[in-house]
């Protein structure tokens, strides 16, 4: 979290409208700088019958409205922080900040006018001389939250694997479990929040003592959480190469890591929902000309795909916007490639995933990476039935793709995403065409209408080179969908 201030910004009118394309998601406000916040009321105390307007959309949402001239200042100001923070990233050293009633207000109005649903993260690293977690402050900032009649979820801590090395604090599974169950406790005394969810630890991906750390966890506070967290990045950002972000080597890592994730989770917490908490290209803040450009859709798709696949409940992408190289909008509130992505994806993909699967060499295999899901029940433009193919080409070379004869009927409707840009350089473009035609806002306050193309019944699928597409197969009627 930056100088509160800059929470204002989320009273975008424009970002509001970005984030509801999103929906329905979660909005997570955590990472490394939670652990070191703590709330600090400014205002005069107050009581759990003083009931604000602002969990009533049609008041909160016009009182949090940002004024365009102070969003215009905001974020030339904001410009600046984000290269502050992004200095602590690499330094590893972070500053104690305080945030107020104020920033919660922005914080919770912004995702209820978003429609997105709220998981608040908690300062884990305010411990007492017994190295048990402290939660005066976390119940000081629910009781405000039960007061304003505030819906959301809740996380301890993140990346417990790292406290030793950014605070100096070592703690371990069970200790860690013991933090949560008391959390767990604290939580049944709300009347509002006894039936919030409750998601952690937020551990970094696997290595010989996270797994130690996710173990004594799941053993001691396996029941006191509604899903286990984790985190994953591919690469770091301070020394990865454009090519990482098109090698089927690299991305087939996040396989490895989640299988070890579900071992684990499995052989201790047996049915326990697993969550990618945290996820995005690379860590250290993503890697600079390349996390917010075209190239890392590669990363992102896949690991959408591949995560869905391995039954991975909820992916959580970091970040909407923030400080770092791997937002999904940019310093002026706009949609970068990623974005785009994004909401194709949840406009075109539902969750019940297919088997699929490419009939080609082994080199060109490598190369073509295809998934398969329903379409999206909830889209109104295609009937029951139909499924969604996206697929990735990392090859330079165009792909073609011939659907299995039973769909050989169909009509399909393609939405290909290249580069602004062509060829290699192009893929470190910040935007992307669809279908050809150039990704941007209407205005401020309107997306494109991100119209997809018709093809022939049993047209073959032309894939560019460096590319990625999404095609609904409109008449499958597959039954399952």
């Amino acid at each position: 979290m930056a100088q509160e201030k800059f929470m204002y910004l989320l009273g975008s009118p424009k970002l509001r409208i970005l984030a509801k394309a999103l929906t329905p998601a979660f909005l997570r406000f955590g990472g490394t700088e939670q652990d070191f916040m703590q709330f600090r009321p400014q205002r005069e105390p107050f009581s759990s019958n003083d009931h604000s307007s602002l969990h009533h959309p049609g008041h909160s949402c016009d009182r949090f409205e940002l004024p365009p001239l102070l969003e215009k200042r905001l974020k030339q100001e904001w410009a600046l922080q984000a290269s502050v923070l992004q200095q602590e990233e690499l330094l590893g050293k972070f500053d104690r900040k305080n945030f107020s009633e104020s920033a919660v207000d922005l914080l919770y109005a912004f995702a209820n006018c978003s429609g997105l649903d709220l998981i608040f993260g908690l300062n884990a690293l305010l411990r007492t001389p017994d190295n048990v977690w402290d939660s005066q402050n976390a119940e000081l900032l629910m009781n405000y939250c039960d007061s304003r009649q505030y819906i959301m979820s809740w996380e301890l801590g993140n990346e417990p694997n790292s406290y030793e090395k950014k605070a100096g604090v070592r703690v371990d599974g069970y200790q860690l479990g013991q933090d949560f169950l008391h959390l767990h406790k604290v939580l049944q005394k709300s009347r509002i929040y006894r039936s919030s969810g409750l998601y952690g630890p937020d551990v970094g991906q696997p290595r010989n003592h996270r797994k130690d750390l996710l173990t004594g966890f799941l053993e001691t506070a396996s029941n006191a959480i509604d899903a286990c967290t984790w985190h994953h990045y591919y690469v770091n950002g301070r020394d990865t190469s454009l090519e990482d972000f098109k090698d089927p080597e690299v991305l087939d890592r996040l396989a490895v890591k989640t299988n070890e994730v579900l071992e684990t989770v499995h052989s201790v917490s047996p049915g326990k929902r697993v969550w990618l908490g945290e996820t995005s290209s690379a860590y250290g803040g993503g890697a600079l000309g390349l996390s917010d450009t075209f190239v890392a859709g590669f990363m992102w798709l896949d690991k959408l795909g591949l995560a869905a696949k391995l039954g991975l409940d909820v992916v959580i992408r970091q970040v909407l916007i923030g400080s770092g190289t791997y937002h999904l909008v940019d310093d002026n509130l706009d949609p970068l490639p990623d974005y785009w992505l994004s909401v194709l994806y949840k406009r075109l993909v539902g969750p019940e995933v297919l088997k699929v699967e490419v009939a080609s060499n082994s080199k060109q295999k490598r190369l073509l990476r295809v998934y398969l899901h329903c379409t999206n029940r909830k889209s109104s433009s295609y009937r029951q039935g139909s499924v969604t193919l996206f697929a990735l080409n990392l090859s330079k070379n165009q792909a073609t793709l011939s659907l299995p004869a039973l769909f050989s009927n169909s009509t399909v409707e393609a939405y290909v995403l290249q580069s602004a840009e062509p060829g290699v350089d192009g893929l470190q473009s910040r935007a992307a065409r669809l279908n050809g035609v150039l990704l941007k806002m209407v205005d401020e306050q309107t997306l494109p209408p991100l119209q997809g193309t018709d093809l022939r019944p049993g047209e073959h699928l032309k894939l560019p080179g460096l590319s990625f597409a999404f095609y609904v197969v409109k008449q499958a009627r597959a039954p399952v969908c």
